[in-house]
């Protein structure tokens, strides 16, 4: 059903109704006109009544003689449709010209309680004395004294209402009833008309049919109609061209965002949101309930979504101030992670969008690269100084030193030459392993049991020194493609840590065995072991638990980083069990591809 046709319903409807109202209306004015028309009308004839009979006629009937008063004959033949009733000031009827008996108290009627009052008074009932309908009017009579001494009532009989007009009733109703019809068909006619012209119209719409202006266009449609067509299709021609442009525009724009790498959200000055990238839902989680608030047709605020007063401060400033601007934030969404924010707002209050880029791990490179630089300097400068010191005594000595102290001092500048050499090579290490440099060559099947042997016969000397035994527990014929002399410098790295902080005469372990699927290789010393709260810092470069117990030992620091790089480097990793004075077991876990 077209709104055409349902406005002819509704329209229709609403010509039955009014005219129904109207009809009633006019009846109940006409029917009120009716009655007041007659009231006045019985009004003038009761004062001109009234002044006939005068008011010593009445006064004689109210005063001298009221009990002779049925008696009287007033001359009232000009009156005869009237009754005339003069009622005593206590309601009981004096005379009657119509009723003689079974009169009763009228001191309860309207007009007469009215007109005992001093004023004129009208009623319209049926009359139970007469059983008639009819209409009373009242009026005081006054004696010399203007004194209330009884009430003048005339009232005259009249056919209702609607008896009066039943003759003209049905024509009347005939008549609203061809009215409505002519109008609900003139309504009828025009709307089908319209209905029928942009119905064609939708059609064409629809359908990219030609114009009706063109050469298949009839001959009955309105020139009216065919401009109309023209121009719908000029605008429908220009906004299929536009809705074209935005979709690819819309189409562009979406890959775009979906393709960055930082988050995005777009909002109106009140921060309520209209645009999140993939990225902004995956860090925030909330793709569920965004997107149930969108398909309900609400919004959520950035404030809703993120949680982050800061993030909603942010906003609020570019908002205020109207020029874009960068800050540093911290989130937590599992994790602690920085973002650089750029906030830009769209001018003219629109509102303003958030670029959200991650630098958590630059933040994190950077403070390596700090610390890396500041545990390179603070490691070479002791043996720079040492080595400088001791070769400018020398230098500056007289023939008075002697070949021991020669020999000290050179030994000395050659310890400490020594430990600027194991610094540099770790150090070579770190940097191939972090380029990935070894990458380049392929992994190979060794014999596991060869590798550890190698390691073993690497530090065997070093735990003569402190009568440390190595216990070695590998499977025979164990063998996994790995970078065999990487893995050999990692299981170094560990014994050479085990036998410096294990007490002499000790014992020192070493396993190698897999299990779910995995390469495993650990070493276990009874040394002093690792306070708990060093244990997640442990593998990290340059950082030692007791710095000055390490000095002595003559590590550089960075054993523990290198084993964890080989590791990481086989798609591994390096982990640590120890407890302070029990010992530690450390593990390198390799996948066995």
């Amino acid at each position: 059903m077209t709104i055409f046709r349902k406005s002819l319903f509704t329209l229709g409807a609403a010509v039955l109704i009014f005219s129904a109202v109207f009809v009633v209306s006019i009846m109940l004015f006409m029917n009120s006109l009716y009655y007041e028309i007659n009231m006045t009308g019985l009004k003038n004839t009761a004062k001109t009544l009234m002044s006939v009979i005068g008011n010593d006629n009445l006064s004689l009937i109210f005063l001298d003689n009221p009990e002779q008063s049925s008696n009287l004959s007033l001359p009232l033949s000009a009156y005869d449709a009237y009754r005339l009733t003069l009622i005593a000031p206590s309601g009981y009827v004096l005379w009657d010209s119509h009723v003689t008996d079974r009169l009763v108290n009228h001191i309860d009627r309207e007009e007469v309680t009215a007109a005992l009052k001093g004023r004129e008074g009208k009623a319209q009932r049926d009359s139970i004395s007469t059983r008639m309908k009819r209409i009373y009017y009242a009026l005081p009579v006054l004696d010399n004294n203007n004194n209330i001494i009884g009430v003048f009532r005339l009232s005259l009989s009249i056919p209702g209402f609607g008896s009066r007009v039943s003759p003209i009733f049905l024509p009347f109703v005939i008549f609203i009833i061809l009215f409505i019809a002519a109008a609900f068909f003139a309504v009828f006619a025009f709307s089908h008309s319209l209905s029928t012209s942009l119905g064609r119209l939708v059609g064409i719409v629809r359908s990219n049919t030609q114009l009706l202006s063109d050469p298949e266009a009839i001959d009955n449609v309105n020139l009216e109609f065919k401009s109309l067509e023209k121009a719908l299709r000029a605008m429908t021609e220009e906004l299929n061209l536009r809705f074209e442009q935005a979709k690819s525009e819309g189409t562009r724009l979406e890959a775009i965002l979906n393709g960055l790498s930082e988050a995005v959200f777009a909002m109106d000055s009140n921060l309520k949101l209209h645009l999140i990238n993939p990225k902004a839902r995956e860090l925030f989680k909330i793709n569920g309930y965004f997107n149930k608030a969108v398909s309900s047709g609400s919004s959520m605020t950035l404030l809703e979504v993120t949680r982050s007063t800061e993030l909603v401060e942010t906003a609020k400033k570019a908002i205020s101030s109207g020029a874009p601007f960068e800050t540093e934030l911290s989130f937590h969404t599992g994790t602690e992670k920085q973002f650089l924010v750029y906030a830009s707002p769209l001018g003219s209050n629109l509102g303003v969008v958030l670029v959200l880029q991650e630098i958590t791990k630059l933040v994190k490179l950077e403070r390596v690269r700090k610390d890396f630089i500041a545990n390179v300097s603070h490691e070479l400068r002791t043996p720079i100084q040492l080595i400088k010191g001791f070769s400018e005594s020398l230098l500056d000595s007289d023939e008075k030193i002697n070949k021991k102290q020669i020999n000290h001092f050179v030994d000395i500048i050659h310890k400490n030459a020594g430990t600027m050499e194991n610094l540099t090579n770790d150090l070579l290490i770190l940097a191939d392993l972090e380029n990935a440099g070894v990458r380049e060559r392929e992994m190979e099947e060794h014999d596991i049991a060869a590798i550890i042997s190698e390691a073993v016969s690497s530090v065997t000397q070093q735990a003569k020194k402190k009568q440390i035994d190595i216990i070695v527990q590998c499977p025979d014929n164990l063998k996994v493609k790995l970078y065999g002399s990487l893995i050999i410098q990692a299981l170094i790295n560990l014994l050479d840590n085990g036998i410096k902080y294990s007490s002499s005469k000790s014992k020192l372990w070493i396993n190698a065995f897999l299990e779910d699927n995995e390469l495993r290789l650990e070493v276990r010393d009874k040394g002093i072991g690792i306070q708990f709260e060093h244990l997640e810092r442990i593998f990290e470069r340059f950082y030692r638990v007791d710095r000055s117990r390490n000095k002595e030992a003559g590590g550089t620091g960075l054993g523990l980083s290198i084993v964890r790089h080989i590791a990481l480097l086989h798609e591994g990793n390096a982990e640590v069990e120890s407890r302070a004075g029990e010992g530690s077991v450390f593990r390198i876990k390799i996948p066995n591809i």
